[in-house]
């Protein structure tokens, strides 16, 4: 059943438990000496979107079987609510996991370890974040989460890779066995959090309305996405209230100042502002961070101090809009906001991905709906 509390003892214990059946792949090329299989299905999994099943190992074969069924209390009619409110604020909410939700799991310092290495063997940083925006539209287009749905393969495609990151992190010099497993159950049930409770909270804090149910469909659909993940049953939260506690609960005990988050973080400003047109938004990654994750975690984080309204007052006076004293929670803040995602979005899109990739991959309807320019 879904979970509705949390305990240091339970998370204690999540974080020496991976995901048994996607481990048990990777195992099993180790075991048999396919190595090079192994080399050779991280470079599929990397440099496509799509799993091919051609000359796939049995294993791995048998992997994409059992991982694309799903849960048996499934409610379709829920998921295609949680999309909807994807199409709604999809632009502003691409923004929220850059700005809030990618931030959050760079602050947990042990859970950020995994990510640093594994950046490292992946240098290129627009790719490597771009990446994690494809899977979230994947997930929640139109479809997405229904059998032989591109999010379901996009998902297993992840999972897969989280086995293999598992087994060669762990054998890693530079892995200290008191973070736990990589890629533990307590840290995907984190990342889990940055793409569904905190997408919420942060459309919230920037002044959109989403009424409860819109919110508790939206965190359904990605409830489902955990259990396809290969989180366990105990570690999916049942509502909106349990998922803003496993945040809390997650947070303070896992949130501190390390170089390693530094340094994520600092790639992503830096990705952001490379990305936006010209230099009048510059100031606004850094300062649209600071107000969605709080002043705390992004001290640990080391991010540049901005004022929200000194950050938004020239963008604001060239369209038109007055800055105030109550800005974070006017409409002009809404509508900034979403000139913002829109802008980041016509520039990613553009973004080559490598292998035989397009490049980030927006349904056309998507693209009409948010207000995507087609040109860029």
């Amino acid at each position: 059943m879904p979970a509705t509390t949390w305990s240091d003892a339970q998370l204690d214990a999540m974080r020496t438990i991976g995901d048994p059946l996607a481990d048990a792949v990777v195992a099993d090329l180790f075991a048999s000496g396919q190595v090079s299989a192994v080399n050779d299905l991280m470079r599929l999994l990397i440099d496509n979107d799509d799993v091919p099943s051609a000359s796939l190992p049995a294993s791995v074969l048998d992997y994409l079987k059992q991982t694309e069924i799903l849960p048996s209390w499934i409610d379709a009619q829920r998921i295609r609510r949680g999309e909807q409110v994807f199409w709604q604020y999809g632009s502003v909410i691409v923004t929220c996991l850059f700005c809030y939700g990618l931030p959050a799991c760079y602050a947990a310092a042990k859970g950020v370890q995994v990510l640093a290495l594994t950046a490292r063997l992946h240098s290129n940083t627009t790719r490597r974040i771009i990446e994690t925006a494809q899977m979230m539209v994947d997930v929640m287009r139109p479809g997405g989460l229904a059998r032989g749905g591109k999010g379901i393969r996009s998902v297993q495609k992840v999972r897969l890779m989280h086995g293999a990151v598992r087994h060669l992190v762990a054998k890693h010099s530079g892995w200290n066995p008191e973070w736990g497993t990589p890629v533990n159950q307590e840290d995907m049930a984190g990342t889990l959090m940055a793409f569904s409770w905190i997408v919420v909270d942060g459309l919230r804090k920037l002044g959109y309305s989403l009424s409860d149910q819109d919110a508790e469909d939206f965190l359904y659909a990605w409830r489902v996405v955990g259990y396809l993940i290969g989180l366990r049953d105990e570690m999916l939260p049942a509502d909106i209230k349990s998922a803003a506690a496993l945040m809390q609960t997650i947070a303070v005990r896992q949130y501190a100042a390390c170089p390693e988050g530094q340094e994520l973080t600092r790639d992503l400003m830096k990705m952001l502002q490379y990305h936006l047109p010209g230099n009048i938004f510059d100031p606004l990654p850094a300062a649209l961070t600071r107000y969605l994750l709080g002043d705390a975690a992004s001290e640990m984080l080391a991010i540049e101090r901005h004022t929200l309204l000194s950050a938004l007052a020239l963008p604001m006076r060239l369209i038109g809009l007055k800055t105030d004293a109550a800005l974070d929670r006017s409409p002009a803040l809404r509508q900034l906001s979403t000139i913002f995602s829109r802008k980041l979005i016509e520039s990613i899109v553009l973004v080559g991905r490598g292998g035989t990739r397009v490049s980030f991959d927006l349904p056309n309807d998507l693209r009409q709906t948010w207000g995507v320019n087609w040109l860029g």
